[in-house]
């Protein structure tokens, strides 16, 4: 499911994605078969391919994202469908342009980046599963490729303030042209999900990596510190879970047992949370089966709420909820799916959505009127919806001293 404000009526629409991975989804990148577009109350608007029962079911990334790309002010839908990327009105969802991918195998994942100038993000990355990406410029030109361990989402942030995106390539960072950087050392498989934020406080932002541990690194590609207390640290969120701590906290979700194709395994997971000093808090003390759990930060479920943690597809009858920093359920939704959630009509709180394969529900932290904006106009798209992706990753913008982030203030 994918999020934004397609029409800028000042509240967001949704678009669903159907991959087509008939593929083995572990190894091979997969293309998109059909995107469906709706309004919040369920209304079909268009269309984009042509739905398949055979198409194939979630497994990893989707090539496809919600953002403005041509600077024109409107949301355009892009996707990877039969061998070429197309950018679509997403008022419509007529296409607009397309172009052929740079290599066969460029459409693992869809990243949107500033790597060439101007004032908006409108240049694009596509990626194979494990091996290479490519960087495209805003008219569909090959700027450049890398080849190394991108791992599942690579992250893009302006670190050196130049007003071009650095590109945190898995465990490689690499400048906005693909000059390697710097590399993170002695870590084992791939990078999971990558998080930006000034998480000890010190004015500057951080990177948080999950792979086969958890870790933290400045912008110049220094080690801060590293947690070994997970099996598999396959998801992280960084937040303000716990406001009386200083800086951010880093929850997490540790696989520790994989159900492993076949094996007769019974898979299992657990949340934990860990200070700015990557000092374990607490964990989970999993008492059912289930190792596909996603969490990610949730913020302003309530207006001066703390942040919450959003974890879903936990299986073991385990329902969706929202955690707190204490790891005490805030919210329990009793559909059971996956979820999106978004300020979905300006009210300055976030939604949540579950949704299944058959229906989808919308939950809020109070009353709310979602058939009315409370925005003035369209709805900004976060970079965060426009980064969509199954290993969520993100940022944390800095607060200033009265309680706002630099953003609010400005």
């Amino acid at each position: 499911m994918l999020l934004g404000d397609l029409d800028g009526d000042g509240r967001m629409e949704i678009v669903m994605v159907q991959p087509d991975n008939r593929q083995d989804v572990r190894h091979i990148p997969h293309q998109t078969q059909c995107l469906t577009a709706f309004d919040l109350e369920g209304r079909l608007l268009w269309q984009f391919g042509r739905p398949d029962p055979g198409a194939g079911a979630p497994g990893s990334d989707y090539p496809a994202q919600l953002a403005d790309v041509d600077g024109d002010g409107r949301l355009e839908a892009l996707c990877v469908m039969d061998g070429r990327l197309w950018m679509l009105d997403g008022r419509t969802g007529k296409p607009k342009r397309a172009a052929e991918l740079p290599d066969p195998q460029a459409h693992d994942c869809l990243i949107v980046a500033k790597l060439t100038g101007g004032d908006y993000a409108g240049d694009l990355i596509l990626k194979d599963r494990y091996r290479t990406l490519w960087a495209l410029d805003r008219e569909g030109n090959l700027l450049w490729k890398h080849e190394g361990n991108p791992g599942h989402f690579p992250w893009t942030y302006d670190f050196d303030g130049d007003g071009l995106d650095e590109v945190m390539a898995g465990y490689d960072l690499l400048d906005h042209d693909g000059r390697l950087l710097w590399s993170c050392r002695d870590l084992d498989d791939h990078a999971d999900c990558i998080w930006v934020g000034d998480v000890n406080g010190d004015g500057e932002p951080e990177l948080v990596i999950g792979g086969s541990v958890t870790v933290m690194y400045d912008a110049r590609g220094n080690e801060l510190w590293r947690y070994e207390g997970s099996v598999e640290s396959q998801h992280i969120a960084l937040g303000r879970f716990r406001p009386e701590l200083p800086g951010l906290q880093i929850a997490g979700l540790d696989r520790l047992v994989r159900e492993d194709d076949g094996m007769g395994l019974k898979g299992k997971d657990a949340l934990f949370l860990l200070d700015a000093e990557g000092r374990e808090l607490w964990k989970e003390d999993r008492r059912t089966d289930g190792w596909l759990t996603i969490a990610e930060t949730l913020q302003d479920w309530q207006k001066g709420a703390p942040d919450y943690i959003l974890a879903y597809r936990r299986g073991g009858g385990v329902l969706p909820a929202l955690y707190d920093g204490r790891m005490e359920i805030v919210a329990e939704f009793p559909l059971d799916g996956y979820a999106a959630h978004a300020d979905l009509c300006g009210s300055g709180t976030e939604q949540v959505i579950i949704y299944t394969d058959e229906e989808a529900a919308i939950y809020s932290g109070g009353e709310i009127d979602l058939r009315e904006s409370q925005a003035a106009g369209p709805l900004p798209q976060p970079k965060r919806l426009s980064s969509s992706t199954l290993y969520p990753g993100g940022e944390i913008p800095p607060r200033v001293p009265d309680g706002r982030t630099a953003d609010e203030k400005r």
